[in-house]
């Protein structure tokens, strides 16, 4: 399978609608908007975030949009992110997706943040560099309840 990264487009926006909108991806990502149902918050959320300094890309798998990853925040607290569309999940296009990300932005160091229990996510990250350096808590809205996180840092 090609993984590759692209500039977001407005037509990734729908897939990365639904993909927000799976229930169990919600529950082992944790950390999501309040209601990801609202397709308001969702399109004005894109819209700052594309006019913003993030670096915004599409996950593609043999050239389908099967999530994003992005590098955003203020120099020297910067932070990765990525979603992967449950269906492929297990198949190592995150770890691919966020090598590509790195290779991209070489700037560092750089952050991360997962739900303790989302081990897969943890595994990706740690794969690709990153090292736990503490453990908070904050609520997690998919979940509803106050929940453990780690942080991890990427050095250069």
């Amino acid at each position: 399978m090609e993984i590759a990264l692209r500039p977001v487009h407005d037509s990734d926006l729908p897939v990365f609608y639904r993909q927000l909108n799976d229930p169990e991806a919600l529950l082992m990502a944790a950390f999501t908007p309040k209601d990801p149902q609202d397709r308001d918050a969702f399109d004005a959320h894109w819209e700052r975030i594309r006019a913003s300094t993030a670096v915004n890309r599409a996950v593609l798998a043999d050239g389908d949009v099967v999530g994003s990853a992005a590098v955003y925040g203020e120099p020297g607290e910067r932070e990765v992110t990525y979603w992967i569309d449950r269906a492929y999940w297990g198949r190592g296009i995150a770890t691919a997706a966020l090598r590509a990300l790195l290779a991209e932005v070489p700037e560092r160091p750089l952050f991360a943040r997962a739900a303790a229990d989302n081990t897969g996510s943890l595994r990706v990250l740690e794969k690709c560099g990153f090292r736990p350096t503490e453990r908070t808590s904050g609520f997690a809205q998919a979940r509803g309840a106050e929940i453990e996180e780690v942080v991890l840092r990427l050095e250069g």
